[in-house]
């Protein structure tokens, strides 16, 4: 029966990808494909939204964005070669947002501020280690989250992005009109349909085209916005080939306030129910069920990489759910392929130029890949649950996390930051939250088996 199930699985894995975790490809292909899944990340949203947000000088923000890079890059790396060993990139994470701004204002802004914000950052991190290495959470993996909550939770993952992708990346996307934003999202989401149905059809003589489908539609859609005049490549012929990221101790320090590490240590814990999240979502569309020992080896990465991010002046990082996305549309799940994408994070760090160069795609051409790459995810919730007995407690377990979702990711802001801190953190999360009311409804509401 085992050995049947073996067979089975594998047929399905050979039906989704073309190349597994484990299966090594070339040089010249991994350096493509993980030049693929950088730039449809959009890593230097974050450090730029928190330069912008506390009024970092120009020189200073360009440095968080290099730090941030390089620290993505190191992070994946770490997370997916020595680690959980799953093809997972990392990235800054969104969810500190609130925590870095306030800390910063409470702690006098300036140097003092962001020695703060770090060392919150370095304590915080160091508590998720420990909590991978003693197990404990694994444990709580296996406790609250069945079949039943994890699909529900990669399906909230890829509702809650979709409008931010649609506001944020297109209807309200910077340099453009909204008109020019909905053709250029229109022109790259396309090119990516018609890539992997090219792919499709033509198995191994269309394969190139389902592979490279990604970047091929950010080609294409920057194209089109070249010729409409809303390509600004001035950033990049500005910037330096090589420049120096910035030195712990020389360029920045740390400082330990108690309730600023308080309250990171609250933000990790939503992180890291969001991260739950990503790794469900990868190991569906790699149909590789998490082992006790991957979940556990995934958070010591995941609390090194929030680690080594804090040491080279950044803010948290954590999985990355587009890329879950990424592989289900090319079928390419190769680690090799997300080591290189580490390598090419590092590079852009060193880098202005090149990171100047991802910067530059427009976020509408983002957005149309983007808005595709959650539908897919959240496809890949309703898989895991499609096996599941669905009865009333089941689907109040599924429609209010979902409901849930929507309302704060549509949340007025005025709203939300009128609440207590503590819930702010919360809230600012959809997907957090709504990991944590599926669990929590999924443990108190009678089942009728």
């Amino acid at each position: 029966m085992e050995t049947q199930h073996r067979k089975l699985t594998n047929q399905t894995k050979q039906t989704q990808l073309t190349v597994l975790p484990d299966d090594k490809i070339s040089f010249g292909q991994s350096a493509l494909l993980g030049l693929q899944h950088v730039m449809a990340m959009d890593v230097y949203v974050v450090p730029f939204l928190i330069a912008m947000l506390i009024g970092l000088q120009t020189g200073q923000a360009s440095a968080l964005i290099q730090s941030t890079f390089i620290a993505a890059g190191v992070a994946t790396i770490v997370q997916t070669h020595f680690c959980m060993k799953l093809p997972m990139a990392q990235g800054p994470s969104y969810v500190p947002l609130g925590a870095i701004v306030g800390i910063y204002a409470a702690s006098g802004s300036g140097d003092l501020g962001w020695s703060t914000v770090l060392g919150a950052s370095l304590i915080g991190a160091i508590l998720v280690i420990i909590l991978g290495y003693t197990g404990i959470f694994n444990k709580i993996v296996q406790t609250f989250i069945p079949p039943i909550v994890g699909g529900t939770i990669i399906f909230v993952v890829g509702l809650s992005l979709m409008p931010v992708g649609l506001s944020d990346n297109i209807f309200n996307g910077a340099g453009a009109s909204i008109n020019q934003n909905i053709y250029l999202a229109l022109i790259s989401a396309f090119v990516l349909i018609i890539c992997v149905m090219l792919g499709t059809v033509f198995h191994q003589k269309g394969r190139l085209f389902r592979i490279a489908s990604v970047i091929i539609a950010l080609i294409a859609g920057s194209i089109a916005a070249n010729i409409m005049g809303v390509l600004d490549l001035s950033p990049v012929s500005q910037a330096k080939w090589f420049s120096m990221p910035q030195l712990p101790f020389a360029d920045f320090s740390f400082s330990f306030n108690f309730s600023a590490i308080i309250t990171m240590v609250i933000i990790y814990i939503v992180l890291m129910a969001e991260t739950t999240g990503t790794w469900f979502a990868i190991s569906n569309v790699i149909d590789q069920p998490l082992t006790n020992k991957q979940i556990n080896r995934g958070v010591i990465g995941e609390g090194i990489g929030c680690f080594i991010a804090s040491l080279l002046g950044s803010t948290p990082v954590t999985g990355y759910s587009t890329n879950a996305g990424v592989i289900s549309i090319t079928g390419i799940a190769s680690r090799r392929v997300f080591i290189a994408a580490g390598i090419w994070f590092i590079v852009f760090g060193f880098s202005g130029k090149l990171a100047a160069l991802i910067s530059a795609i427009p976020s509408a051409v983002i957005g149309g890949v983007f808005v595709i790459v959650c539908g897919i995810i959240a496809i890949s919730g309703l898989q895991v649950m499609k096996n599941e007995h669905i009865d009333e407690k089941e689907m109040y377990v599924i429609a209010i996390p979902v409901i849930l979702t929507l309302a704060l990711t549509l949340l007025p802001d005025d709203f939300l930051y009128s609440l207590p801190t503590t819930l702010q953190y919360l809230f600012g999360s959809p997907i957090a939250t709504a990991a944590l009311v599926a669990i929590f409804l999924n443990k108190i509401l009678p089942s009728s088996k």
